[in-house]
This record gives structure tokens, sequence and C-alpha cells, in this order.
């Protein structure tokens, strides 16, 4: 049976991992520097992955944690794309 995952917040609240989240944010930061659509999804999908494969290791994993993952993912493909994301926390 899947155990529920949890991200623990900035402001110490807990909420349950959405991986929609990841992949919005990751689609948003590769938009912005005008990545086509299919490059956003394809690398939107890999980083998504990868942090989802990650949550699952952990019981709960804070939100912090998950944005410097983010960020390690989307310098593999697209270093612009990691700066945006980096600097612009609330593009999605």
């Amino acid at each position: 049976m899947e155990q529920t995952k949890y991200v623990v917040k900035r402001r110490n609240h807990a909420h349950l991992y959405d991986e929609r989240k990841v992949y919005g944010s990751a689609y948003a930061a590769c938009y912005v520097v005008m990545l086509n659509h299919r490059a956003c999804e394809k690398i939107a999908n890999k980083v998504t992955k990868n942090i989802t494969t990650l949550v699952h290791k952990k019981k709960t994993i804070s939100s912090t944690e998950i944005f410097h993952h983010v960020i390690r993912e989307l310098k593999k493909h697209n270093k612009n794309a990691a700066f945006m994301y980096e600097t612009h926390r609330d593009i999605a």
C-alpha cells in the first residue's frame, strides 16, 4: 500500500505531495524563457519524475528541499529556466 507523502511548507504546516505543482512550476519556468511547448513538457516531465521518486523515498520532505532539488534538475536541462525558477518562486 502506498504511504501518503507530506510536504512541510515554509510556515511549518503540511500538505499532501502533489506532483502537478512540481510539473506546473517547472513547465512555467521553461515557458518564461521562451522554450517551445514540447520542450517545456519534456523537461517538466523529467523533473517531475525525478522529484516524485525522491519524495517517495521519504516520509516527509520540506518544500525548501523540493525547491532546491527542482533547481538542480532544471539546471541539467536549461540553466535559464533554473534561474527563473530560483528567482521567481511564485511564477506557476
